[in-house]
């Protein structure tokens, strides 16, 4: 038994492992395999390659707000704790920055997963999900978080106080990510975002992009990247984040990269440039049905839970079985 911690929930998690002998893609069998690398400063960093197929259910058994630590104390996390330095702020949107961070040459991790946020002299420790790609810390050395302005001391700090050049440390973790090796069977992406659920969604867009990149052709060098399609859902458009770069993705490989956004609560009108990709209202089981297939689809979930929760029981009456839902709820 495991338990799940998310912003002001306690969710309990069963998880069930298959043998790897059933029709489950290799993706999902390797169970939380991890190995130990030792990097430059002598750090034993603790990576692991995949998730286990599980069948997860989570329970509220509590409402008492809890510190990201104590929320997320059963999940993974590297061992070292790395500096970085702001090296960008960006106003995402109007609620939302967007901090771009040099890192250290030891930092690492997997599209999808989060940091803990440390700030010099603030006790309390965010947690924030990283939203660029694993491709951009290769070539660069830098890391993105989109982040949301709340009253939580760290978020607020971020759009009150930091500024270019703040110092602060980051420390990886995390059981939700999308990290496939080239030997893996494909699988075809299905990614549903909630608000700034959109976050580690976004890595993980980006990051098959980056793999269909390396292996245009399906060659045989790399990983057999599927299709990939995001349904994503925000009050308004301006608060649906990237949302440029994400059209920018599915315009480069419009045979594998697809989107869908929702709009819940906008009497404006909508852009021209966005209308083609864009619903009004709720996601509904229509719109998820043409982007099912039971023996090839993964889906990523990261949302408010009850929208999580909603989408679940539709992808499983649509016939995706659980081990192939993979969600992970922020508050």
């Amino acid at each position: 038994m495991k338990y799940s911690h998310h912003i002001g929930f306690l969710y309990k998690v069963t998880v069930r492992c298959h043998p790897i002998a059933m029709s489950v893609p290799c993706l999902l069998s390797r169970a939380a395999r991890s190995f130990t690398l030792l990097g430059a400063s002598g750090v034993l960093l603790h990576r692991f390659r995949v998730l286990c197929p599980c069948s997860i259910t989570r329970k509220m058994s509590s409402r008492r707000q809890m510190d990201h630590l104590e929320r997320t104390a059963s999940n993974y996390r590297q061992d070292g704790v790395y500096p970085a330095q702001v090296c960008g702020i960006m106003d995402e949107s109007e609620t939302v920055k967007r901090l771009r961070l040099a890192v250290h040459p030891d930092f690492t991790f997997r599209a999808g997963q989060w940091v803990d946020f440390f700030i010099p002299g603030m006790e309390k420790v965010g947690g924030f999900s990283v939203c660029s790609s694993p491709g951009l810390l290769q070539k660069e050395g830098v890391i993105e978080l989109a982040v949301k302005y709340t009253q939580h001391p760290p978020a607020h700090w971020i759009h009150t106080k930091c500024t270019m050049d703040s110092h602060v440390a980051m420390r990886v973790g995390g059981n939700f990510f999308f990290d496939p090796l080239p030997s893996d069977p494909s699988v075809d992406l299905l990614l549903v975002a909630g608000g700034v659920g959109i976050n580690p969604l976004y890595s993980i867009l980006l990051h098959a992009a980056d793999l269909l990149r390396q292996n245009p052709t399906n060659a045989g060098r790399g990983y057999h990247i599927g299709s990939t399609h995001l349904c994503y859902s925000a009050k308004n458009t301006q608060e649906l984040l990237f949302k440029k770069s994400i059209i920018n993705v599915c315009k480069e490989f419009p045979e594998k990269f697809s989107c869908d956004f929702h709009i819940t609560a906008q009497t404006a009108d909508i852009d021209q440039e966005l209308q083609p990709y864009m619903n009004r209202g709720r996601l509904s089981e229509g719109g998820l049905r043409c982007h099912v297939d039971p023996n090839t689809t993964l889906c990523y979930l990261c949302g408010p839970p009850p929208m999580i929760e909603s989408v679940v029981q539709t992808l499983l009456s649509l016939g995706l079985s659980q081990e192939r839902i993979l969600f992970e709820k922020w508050w």
